[in-house]
């Protein structure tokens, strides 16, 4: 009897061990089954969709970061990209993290002390007080949009909230969740609501701007401010009632914040340079960010300026500005047309970049032409009298002579005469040649060669091209290709000769003394102005030490405008651009070694006054100048080891009337002695243009290389 009392509870024991150690069984299946469930559903959810909410609107910005232009996305929302460290009000971010998720910066995604204190308050009110989502899972949602509040969602959101903070840090997973917000209709992310709302960056945001955009995402559509003020503003106010409550904005700044009236209107997106904009988003395919080198201050000034001013001109008539960095050949304000969204004014049309006559524009560079080439000095004297040029005789614009003139005086009247008689000395497609050579594309008519009359607007240009040009007189004769979206990396672009450094101050220097507008101040800008045949281009390009400005106005169809001419209607603009850049103007470099600065009176006999080559006269059996050594297109080696009279480079002349003068790149070297010879000393290697003037004004020139 005992036995079997004994062996009782040992079976009993090993009954219970057995019962315990089969549920342990089952409750382990159980649990695999479960983490395998889980481990099945969360695998079926697929990657996070990082990509499509990293999609912004394409934003251009300026050289300083500065928001010209934003295009909305393929679906019309505007959703900006954003840095929370450098686009944000630091006190707006404190008031966020305070109302939305105090323990942002701590947290795995999922705050637990919250989602119990929402599901308490559940419990004791009846409704839901907070809800205890944290900014992770608050992203969570925004990436994957829940159609109803369930706990499927909320378990969905807190399995993606653990993968968003494993993939991404803190900074990452807010500047994101920034750009994701919604604020009611199209508006994504703070920034494009402070912009829509403020009219400004969310940089610096008021304590009632702050509180206004912390409350809006969490009842977006109910809290439009275009549509339910009193609504956003009653949610402003719990926001702030609340940061008062902890002690975060103290009552007399919450009082002053409540009493600040909301918005009631959306403002437009910002839409500074829409031409240079459209041209960027064309070329820079599928950037979010684009950068310029504009500046929108500028910008900002120089557009209002190119509206007024085409309405005061009248009906149809545009206006285009371009404003070039001359050190760097940046582009820092381009204005294409008087108002972009005026049809009557063509305003999606740019103009600086149009194909027009350019009128007088080129003169300058005909005279640096014939200034490089030593056969004309600024204070030399050139008739300005009727002349034909086989079947061409040009005209002055206002049909008058003005007789004997200093050839600076003829340049800063631009009159017609002196600068056909140059050009025809010069050439005219030596001057076409050197132009493309600068980087400019010059149209001509169709199968027609250069000519005498593209020194008058005989051919086209764009307004760009001209303001690389004059930047040019301004960087002493090198000119750089215009750059205006920037590159991450080094910029390629090497410097385009124009003309010699001299010829260039020259001219330059010329142009500081055209007398000004009634608006403008003598001295202080160097520039030119320009009309085209039939008054329907009127141009006025000007530089100073820092920067190129040039203006164009007219009709962009083409059509003639009476009395429209670039003195009177773009000179005036001009000069206004220049005032509005809010910088004093930069003095022009000094003269360059080797520069003639003389009086007429001291000049070489040559060069005291140009008369065209058929004009010359001769008394006797002489014959005009020829450079008999070096021959042209020479090669010429030069023995720099030796002393500088064995390293001496002789030139023999034949012909011309002595006295002669001997030019080096167009720099006198003196005069050719009675065997008609010299020994001059070489210049450095390259290519060197020698160029002999005898008493009569013949001239004689060659070409060779220095090696």
């Amino acid at each position: 009897m005992s036995e079997a009392m004994t062996i009782a509870p040992v079976e009993h024991r090993a009954r219970r061990w057995r019962r315990i150690k089969k549920a342990a069984v089952v409750s382990v299946a159980a649990f695999l089954i479960l983490i395998g469930a889980i481990t099945a559903w969360v695998v079926s959810l697929g990657p996070l969709p990082l990509t499509q909410a990293r999609e912004v609107s394409t934003s251009i910005i300026d050289r300083n970061g500065k928001l010209l232009r934003a295009y909305a996305m393929a679906d019309g929302r505007w959703r900006l990209p954003v840095d929370a460290k450098t686009d944000v009000d630091t006190a707006y971010l404190k008031l966020l993290l305070a109302f939305e998720d105090q323990r942002f910066r701590t947290h795995a995604g999922v705050d637990p002390l919250a989602l119990a204190r929402a599901a308490f308050q559940l419990a004791a009110r009846g409704h839901i007080v907070s809800g205890g989502s944290t900014i992770t899972m608050q992203l969570a949602r925004l990436m994957e949009p829940r159609r109803q509040r369930s706990l499927y969602a909320k378990l969905r959101q807190i399995v993606r909230a653990l993968e968003i903070e494993r993939q991404m840090n803190k900074d990452q997973i807010l500047d994101l969740y920034l750009a994701l917000a919604p604020f009611g209709g199209n508006l994504e992310g703070i920034r494009a609501a402070s912009i829509a709302y403020f009219g400004k960056e969310p940089k610096r945001l008021s304590i009632a701007e702050a509180a206004l955009l912390v409350a809006m995402p969490q009842s977006p559509e109910t809290r439009r401010l275009d549509r339910y003020p009193q609504a956003a503003r009653a949610a402003r106010d719990r926001v702030l009632d609340r940061m008062v409550e902890e002690g975060r904005v103290s009552k007399e700044d919450a009082a002053q914040a409540k009493a600040v009236a909301v918005p009631r209107l959306r403002k437009l997106m910002p839409i500074l340079a829409p031409h240079s904009s459209d041209q960027a988003i064309s070329i820079v395919k599928g950037a979010p960010i684009i950068k310029l080198t504009l500046d929108s201050n500028l910008q900002k000034v120089l557009e209002p300026l190119a509206r007024d001013r085409a309405i005061a001109l009248g009906p149809n008539i545009s206006v285009g500005i371009i404003v070039v960095d001359n050190a760097s050949g940046d582009v820092l304000a381009r204005i294409g047309s008087a108002d972009y969204f005026d049809d009557s004014r063509a305003g999606q049309v740019d103009m600086t970049r149009a194909v027009r006559s350019p009128g007088s524009t080129l003169k300058p560079f005909i005279y640096g032409l014939a200034f490089e080439d030593g056969f004309v000095h600024p204070d030399s004297l050139i008739d300005d009298r009727p002349i034909r040029f086989g079947s061409y005789a040009p005209e002055n614009f206002d049909m008058t002579y003005q007789g004997t003139v200093p050839v600076k005086r003829a340049l800063q009247l631009s009159l017609n005469v002196p600068a056909i008689a140059l050009l025809d000395r010069v050439g005219s497609s030596r001057l076409s040649s050197r132009l493309r050579q600068a980087g400019v594309n010059l149209v001509l008519p169709k199968e027609e060669a250069p000519g005498l009359a593209m020194g008058l607007g005989g051919v086209g240009v764009t307004l760009q091209d001209l303001a690389q040009l004059y930047a040019g007189l301004a960087r002493l004769g090198t000119t750089k290709p215009l750059r205006e979206i920037m590159s991450v990396h080094d910029d390629p672009r090497d410097s385009l000769r124009l003309l010699d450094q001299v010829a260039a101050w020259q001219v330059a220097n010329v142009l500081m003394g055209t007398p000004p507008p009634e608006n403008g101040v003598h001295g202080r800008i160097a520039f030119k102005t320009g009309t085209s045949y039939g008054y329907r281009d009127a141009w006025s390009v000007g530089f100073d030490g820092r920067m190129t400005i040039g203006v164009w106005v007219g009709r962009p169809d083409g059509a003639p405008v009476p009395g429209l001419i670039g003195r009177a209607a773009a000179a005036p603009i001009l000069f206004d651009a220049f005032a509005r850049t809010g910088k004093l103007p930069v003095p022009l470099p000094k003269p360059p070694h080797g520069a003639l600065l003389a009086s007429n009176a001291k000049l070489p006999l040559p060069l005291r006054r140009f008369r065209p080559v058929g004009e010359l006269v001769r008394t006797g059996g002489e014959q005009a100048p020829h450079i008999q050594f070096p021959l042209n297109g020479s090669r010429i080696d030069v023995d720099r080891t030796a002393d500088a009279s064995s390293a001496a480079m002789p030139v023999k002349i034949a012909g011309g009337v002595l006295p002669m003068t001997m030019l080096v790149n167009g720099m006198s070297v003196g005069v050719i002695d009675g065997r008609r010879q010299r020994l001059i000393d070489p210049p450095g290697p390259g290519f060197a243009r020698l160029t002999v003037i005898d008493a009569t004004g013949a001239v004689d020139t060659v070409v060779v290389r220095i090696q």
